[in-house]
């Protein structure tokens, strides 16, 4: 093959390449596609985290509670335990929650003053957490394929470029929500409002990141709030300091740690 043939093949090569890329960066973004990049994103191997959870009535009026929550991934699943420090009526008070394959979850919730854990069941999963505005099912993850999804638009959410998703569990999916609209930032895929919907349409909940920074390169969330439309009752948790991809151990987050107190 001469020289001249040879620059013709490498060139037409090149240009298919170009032209096969520049398709699949046009292809348009799917719900579902944009719901797994805010699964997948990173949030590090494991964390350990220390926080303030404040709980705010319509009059302005509120109580501070801090706690410590581990975390950590294995294969793809999760396991999270948070633990009450202060103040002393919740001191010791444990909540565990463990992912098992296909994404089922238990949850147990651990008060010192009955000396064991209680697993809460799904029919619980609706209920407050600790009389916060989270409720059990916020405080899990949700596999993606348990839910339809659409994108329904883009908007700026305090000057950071967002798509807007329209979450919906379904059928046969438990859930207290009939649907979620959710604004995800475009450039770290994290979710910086979302307004929940009960099955008769109302919104009944709004949740908020306004504070949000990289720690150890990871686009963490270092405010959120959580409120009750209906109440005006409002959960702000401020994290006071994280650290990802410790020497944290998989027995250091389970039913025997939880009920170690």
């Amino acid at each position: 093959m001469n020289k001249y043939i040879f620059q013709l093949l490498t060139a037409a090569f090149i240009s298919c390449l170009v032209a096969s890329a520049t398709a699949v960066a046009t292809e348009p973004l799917t719900g579902e596609a944009l719901a797994r990049q805010v699964f997948d994103r990173d949030r590090g191997k494991n964390s350990i985290s220390t926080a303030v959870m404040i709980l705010e009535n319509d009059k302005g009026d509120k109580k501070s509670r801090t706690f410590t929550n581990k975390r950590i991934l294995q294969d793809g699943l999760e396991k999270q335990l948070i633990r009450f420090t202060e103040p002393a009526d919740i001191n010791g008070t444990g909540f565990l929650t463990i992912e098992k394959p296909g994404y089922e979850t238990d949850q147990f919730l651990y008060l010192p003053a009955l000396r064991r854990s209680r697993r809460i069941v799904s029919s619980q999963k609706s209920h407050q957490f600790v009389n916060s505005d989270f409720t059990y099912e916020d405080m899990e993850r949700h596999p993606v394929e348990n839910y339809l999804y659409e994108i329904k638009g883009e908007k700026q959410i305090d000057g950071t470029d967002c798509y807007i998703l329209e979450t919906r569990p379904k059928e046969g999916v438990s859930s207290q929500y009939a649907s979620i609209t959710a604004h995800i930032a475009k450039q770290f895929f994290v979710t910086l409002l979302a307004e929940y919907y009960d099955k008769k349409g109302h919104h009944i909940k709004t949740y908020r990141v306004p504070g949000l920074e990289q720690k150890q390169n990871i686009w963490t969330e270092t405010r959120v709030i959580m409120e009750d439309m209906n109440t005006r009752h409002k959960t702000h948790i401020n994290l006071e300091h994280i650290e990802y991809n410790t020497d944290i151990t998989p027995d250091q987050i389970s039913t025997h740690a939880l009920e170690r107190f």
